[in-house]
């Protein structure tokens, strides 16, 4: 994939990877950063109800608001009702990037379901009764900046594994700073599939 290490064949827990795979399109190579090589690291999910959908210009002041000068905000997409669809955060100091999209449909309601149905001993009423609703999410995926030069610096025939050494780190902030200012903005549930948790 242009851009991206071949680790974006990602590791979800099996019951939420075979569905994604099969419903969704999460490759984040349709809005590539072409500065810079990239690999997937994990996805976070905001949990929602489909009413609560934002609006481009929304979700783009709140990010702008969130981040400051600390990231950029690039490929903005809305539906013809300037409803908000994808956009990509750039945050070189952190030397990651994340693609949030949103998905909703039958199969978000039937995850959120058998979420709700394995924590609903873990969770408390008001986070479970949310979830119960929730028919649409905002996937957040975390991907790490693995060079710091173009892509055209990068040896032809690079190891994937050789370019991560070249990685100085990935700092969780951004991701952690965006996922909670969406789930703010959409009254959504952040989840870490990777965690099986609710984020608090």
């Amino acid at each position: 994939m242009d851009g991206y290490s071949d680790e974006f064949d990602h590791d979800f827990d099996d019951d939420f990877s075979s569905e994604m795979s099969a419903d969704e399109d999460l490759d984040p190579t349709d809005s590539s950063p072409a500065e810079a090589e990239y690999a997937w690291r994990e996805t976070y999910f905001v949990l929602m109800r489909a009413d609560d959908r934002p609006t481009l210009t929304q979700v783009e002041a709140t990010l702008s608001e969130t981040g400051g000068r600390r990231w950029t905000i690039e490929n903005l997409r809305a539906d013809e009702d300037g409803l908000f669809e994808s956009l990509l955060v750039r945050a070189p100091d952190d030397h990651s990037a994340l693609e949030v999209r949103f998905e909703w449909g039958d199969s978000v309601q039937e995850q959120a379901m058998e979420l709700a149905t394995s924590l609903k001993k873990q969770l408390t009423p008001d986070d479970l009764a949310q979830l119960i609703r929730a028919d649409a999410r905002l996937d957040v995926l975390h991907l790490e900046q693995l060079s710091r030069g173009g892509l055209n610096d990068t040896p032809e025939g690079s190891d994937p594994d050789e370019l991560e050494m070249l990685s100085e780190g990935l700092d969780p902030g951004t991701l952690l700073m965006v996922v909670a200012a969406l789930a703010k903005l959409t009254d959504g549930l952040p989840f870490d599939p990777a965690a099986g948790e609710v984020l608090t």
